[in-house]
Formats: structure tokens, sequence, C-alpha cells
């Protein structure tokens, strides 16, 4: 496949268009927001520390004094402050091209989200998926909008067992529960690309996993925490397939960028390849119908006539 070194430099100016990343106070999602901010964009730094972020932000204001960069609060556990970020954001906003959700949490162990909702699930998919039907009428209103959804190679191990999302009944696996989560990011993204280019609105949606990269989302991973720390690669490397997701030029929707080398494990993002699973339409569907309920939040699928501006 052509260009399978893409890295930063292929990205354009990204002047004039605002990035929200969640989970940017750290690893790929700081990587992720430095870069964009490094290329001119607005970006919003959503975390739910904000002494975190706003560490992260003096970091990217240290190597670029003139960068666009803001902290917000977001807990992405909790569905009032989904809520609120979202409102908040959209009082100060008039525009949004990018939402890269990002933020996630990884094989902890078993604990639920200020709702009731397994740990994991709750916040890798239905925090996402809240927000960003919060954030979709912005979404639609801006001109060459997109979303990217941050999944794994780890779907792989996700069956979702809809008798039991929130593992009362099961032995809690939280490597499963973790494979769950990211397999319903990807059925979220496959789905919504779907119900986007039903109602002819032309939002960009798109997928990636950043391969084995040193994170502290490793800090619970015992012996793998020490293999993480020879085999893994850095985050400069781990946020290229987001930021390809991202910012790749004529993509149709329903892409999912990876690493290209080793079992995807390590190296340079291109378009990669879901398993079988992640790709079964009655279950992404049955999926939307249970995160909407669960969550409350209804996606309004309206086409705009004209774009906003920031």
């Amino acid at each position: 496949m052509k260009n399978q070194k893409w890295n930063a430099k292929n990205i354009p100016s990204q002047k004039g268009r605002v990035a929200i990343v969640t989970g940017s106070s750290s690893g790929i999602g700081y990587e992720t927001a430095r870069v964009l901010a490094n290329k001119q964009a607005s970006v919003i730094i959503a975390v739910r520390n904000l002494d975190k972020g706003n560490k992260a932000l003096a970091k990217i204001l240290q190597q670029n004094k003139d960068a666009d960069v803001k902290v917000m609060q977001l807990d992405l556990a909790n569905l009032a402050s989904v809520k609120n970020f979202a409102e908040n954001f959209q009082k100060n906003y008039l525009r949004l091209d990018l939402l890269i959700n990002n933020a996630g949490v990884m094989i902890p162990p078993y604990s639920k989200t200020t709702d009731g909702f397994e740990l994991q699930f709750g916040t890798n998919h239905l925090g996402h998926f809240a927000l960003t039907g919060q954030l979709l009428q912005l979404l639609i209103s801006t001109e060459g909008s997109r979303i990217v959804n941050l999944s794994s190679s780890a779907h792989i191990m996700g069956k979702i067992d809809f008798d039991d999302l929130n593992w009362e009944k099961r032995s809690y696996d939280k490597w499963k529960a973790y494979g769950d989560s990211k397999l319903a990011s990807l059925y979220f993204t496959y789905e919504l690309d779907r119900k986007l280019k039903d109602s002819g609105i032309d939002i960009i949606v798109t997928a990636s996993h950043p391969g084995w990269t040193a994170t502290e989302l490793q800090r619970t991973w015992g012996i793998m925490e020490y293999l993480s720390s020879i085999f893994a690669q850095d985050i400069t490397m781990g946020a290229l397939p987001t930021l390809r997701a991202a910012i790749e030029a004529d993509l149709k929707g329903a892409e999912f960028f990876g690493p290209n080398g080793f079992m995807t494990m390590r190296g340079y993002p291109i378009k990669a390849e879901t398993n079988k699973l992640s790709k079964d339409k009655a279950i992404a569907k049955k999926l939307w119908v249970v995160s909407e309920k669960l969550t409350g939040v209804k996606f309004e699928f309206k086409k705009k006539i004209s774009s906003s501006s920031r």
C-alpha cells in the first residue's frame, strides 16, 4: 500500500478547524492533541482530571507558545458530566471539525461507572456514544467534519452478552470486558456510518487502533507492563493511526487504521481490517438501540443546508 511511512509530516495546516480529543492529558491522546495544535487547529483537551489536563496544556504551550489549546472537564464514566461538557462546548464554539473519541480505561479491577455500567463498557463505549450524540448537530452543521473512534486489536476477544452487559451474572474477565468495549466501538463506528449515509449526511466516521503503545493505560498490567517497556512503540508512533484516520483525504467512511508491522503491534499506519463479528449489522443495530436506551441520548439525523463558522 502506498505511503506506508505516513507520519505527521503528511498533515496539512488545520488552521480554522476545531478538534476535541478526549482523554488527551497523556499517552496517544496527548500526542494527538499536540500534533493537531502544532498544525494550527484549535484543540480542546477533554479530560476528567483538570490538573492533568492543565499540565498537558502547559507542555504543549512550552513547545509552541502560539498553540490554541483549551482544557475542558469531561468524565466519560458519568453521563451528567458528558451532558455538561456538550452543553458548555456548544455555548463557546459554533463549529466542530474533529471529534476524536480517544479516552479509555483498560483492564482495571471490576468496578462501575457513576450510572452503574461496567467501567470499561460504560466509559469506552457508552460515554463516547452519549458524547457523539449530543454533539452531532454541531458536527452536521460543520462542513467536512469527522469522527474518529479508538478501538483496539483486542476487539477480537469481544463478544457482547446483551443479557449481562454489566458482568453481574458472570465471573468478571477484565480482558474480555475490554474486548467487548472495543468491539462495541467498532459496531458504533459502522452503524453510525450507515445511518449518516442513509440520511445523506457527509460526516466521515472512521476508527483506529494504536498497536502496542507504551501509555498510562498499562499501569494495571503487571508483567505485561514490564514487557511493554521493552516491546511497545512510543506515543509519537501510537498516535499516527488516529491522526491518519482523522486527516486522510478522500475517505468514504468506516475505514479502520492500524500499524503495518508484525501482528499490527507497531509500525506506520495503514488501512486495516476488523474481524467478521465486528461487521455483523444485526448486532450493531441492536447495540445502537440498547445504547440509546441506556444513555438516554437519541441521535437526530437532520441534514443542515448551511455550514457554521467559528
